[in-house]
């Protein structure tokens, strides 16, 4: 007993200030460490949009030019009438000279007084023309591509019912926000599932003619985020790796392409029909690639907003994948010809199905 020594409530008190010290110490080098990785992605994320009007399934207008077609029947009428008033005239000297029967010959020299008479018309030939307005036919085409620049949507916000199955049958949400403010937009896809908190996938850009990303990322939070990222330059992609491409023109990723396919079906610029390819390049953070989405049929889907009309794209398997993430979709005209379905096959182990419930916009 008198070799032992008893340790003092002092040292065991040390020993838990160490021990505190320590997982101070360790949690603030994770938050150090969280913040680096906030300050390491490009993205400057935009406040979210109020919005103030739920979107309900209208047919689109149908384009109609009558008012083109009308001009050119009322040209040939006009020349008929011309042609037809100098006719009347020919008939007129006959009775003068008929009474006088030996002037037969005389009336063989007045047939050349016969060819003069068209000449009116010949005279009247070119007044039509500065009729037709041929200035004012290029006019409209001229102000299409302001249109198309100004046509895109405002603030939306697509909300979606999820199924599927991820290692097991699973259900959840999904959420697509486009934002747009000046010139510039944010695109932001969200996919909620149970062992998964959150999925999302952002594009950042420029507005135009078409949707010009700068840059995209994707975010998943589970045990540990994991971020990944994609740079679109002016005129070369960089990729997660630091591995460089040049950039094609009209080039997407996996979130704008969303809202850049809604947005050619709806100015027209895309033809939207059975039987007829899609194409658009599309950039990943390890890959680019042509994807190529076949318009194989439209149909009635049943949504939370009802039976709409859609048409079914699918894509075509790409040449030397990096991933097996692909995704079929459904535009709906009667809804601003947006994204109604999604159906994302992850290979065979995932496979999510997303079907609209409500769309709000601004």
């Amino acid at each position: 007993m008198a070799g032992r020594r008893r340790l003092s409530p002092l040292p065991r008190r040390v020993a838990a200030a160490l021990v505190a010290a320590v997982l101070l110490v360790h949690g603030a080098v994770l938050l150090w460490v969280q913040r680096l990785q906030v300050q390491a992605t490009l993205l400057q994320p935009l406040a979210e949009p109020m919005v103030t009007r739920v979107l309900q399934p209208t047919e689109p207008a149908a384009p109609a030019p009558p008012a083109v077609a009308a001009p050119p029947p009322t040209r040939p009428t006009a020349r008929l009438a011309r042609a037809a008033t100098p006719r009347p005239a020919e008939p007129a000297p006959a009775p003068t000279q008929a009474p006088a029967p030996a002037e037969a010959p005389q009336q063989a020299a007045s047939a050349p007084v016969a060819p003069p008479a068209p000449e009116p018309p010949v005279a009247q030939a070119p007044t039509p023309e500065p009729a037709a307005s041929a200035p004012s036919a290029p006019a409209a085409p001229a102000s299409a591509p302001a249109a198309v620049a100004d046509g895109w949507p405002t603030d939306t916000r697509l909300r979606y019912r999820l199924e599927g199955r991820f290692r097991g049958e699973v259900t959840g949400s999904a959420r697509v926000l486009w934002q747009r403010e000046g010139g510039n937009y944010q695109v932001r896809v969200e996919i909620h599932l149970p062992l998964l908190a959150l999925v999302s996938m952002t594009s950042q850009g420029e507005v135009g003619a078409v949707l010009q990303p700068r840059v995209y990322e994707e975010v998943t939070d589970a045990v540990r985020t994991r971020r990944r990222g994609l740079r679109l330059g002016e005129r070369a992609l960089v990729f997660e790796g630091g591995g460089t491409a040049p950039r094609p023109d009209g080039v997407q990723d996996t979130a704008s392409q969303f809202v850049e396919l809604a947005h050619r079906f709806a100015t027209g610029r895309e033809a939207l029909a059975v039987g007829r390819p899609v194409q658009l390049w599309m950039a990943r953070p390890n890959q680019l690639a042509l994807w190529t989405y076949d318009v194989v049929g439209r149909g009635p889907l049943a949504t939370g907003l009802g039976t709409v009309e859609a048409f079914h794209l699918v894509p075509r398997p790409i040449a030397n994948p990096r991933g097996t993430i692909t995704a079929q979709m459904w535009f709906a005209p009667s809804l601003q010809y947006l994204p109604v379905r999604i159906k994302v096959t992850m290979g065979e182990d995932a496979e999510l199905d997303l079907v609209v419930e409500s769309i709000e916009q601004k």
